[in-house]
């Protein structure tokens, strides 16, 4: 009963789509319909401007470290898992704006980061490193997905096999959540970091 409780709850943080209600209330837009449509960081950067932009992060970050600390509450570790992934599965399809939501990629990193911080950590750093020298935020967000099960293997947290199993299943979510970021850069044709 008490996984049911966790799922429920952290879903409904996730679907708390930062970029969609600061959009609303803040600049009286939809950001659906302005830049990529994407409810995400980088949209609301390019939408919004930057601060909006690091608001729109630091809320979808705290919203899976929330999510993961209840569950961590509620029933140790397993219910931190459950409740980072319910999170991440809430902010890319919300409930409160028609299941249209992000790419997953802040609430992700704010979810691993209390499960395993040097996991995140070494994922998040090395995602950044090739952002910027790519000027690719997309690749940077897909590198990030991809490390963070190597790296949980490597680390070899306590908890490992169900972790590996959460970053396994984060990161195939997030790769199909940039299926179209993929598909652009595989076109050459990809938004870069300023344009």
């Amino acid at each position: 009963m008490k996984f049911v409780i966790i799922g429920i709850i952290s879903y409904l943080i996730g679907s708390f789509s930062s970029a969609f209600f600061l959009g609303k209330a803040i600049k009286k837009i939809d950001i659906r319909v302005h830049g990529s449509g994407n409810s995400g960081t980088t949209n609301a950067i390019r939408v919004m401007g930057f601060r909006m932009g690091v608001l729109t992060f630091l809320i979808d970050f705290a919203k899976g470290a929330i999510a993961v600390l209840i569950g961590f509450y509620l029933e140790g570790y397993n219910g931190g898992l459950l409740g980072g992934i319910c999170a991440v599965l809430g902010h890319d399809y919300p409930i409160y704006i028609r299941f249209k939501g992000g790419k997953g990629v802040a609430t992700s990193i704010g979810a691993l980061a209390i499960l395993d911080f040097p996991m995140a950590l070494i994922s998040v750093i090395i995602g950044l490193i090739v952002g910027f020298f790519t000027k690719y935020v997309s690749l940077g967000s897909i590198v990030f997905f991809v490390l963070n099960p190597f790296i949980s293997i490597i680390i070899n947290n306590p908890n490992n096999r169900y972790l590996t199993l959460t970053t396994v299943f984060l990161g195939l979510l997030g790769i199909c959540r940039h299926k179209s970021n993929i598909e652009r850069l595989i076109r050459g044709n990809e938004n870069k970091i300023g344009r």
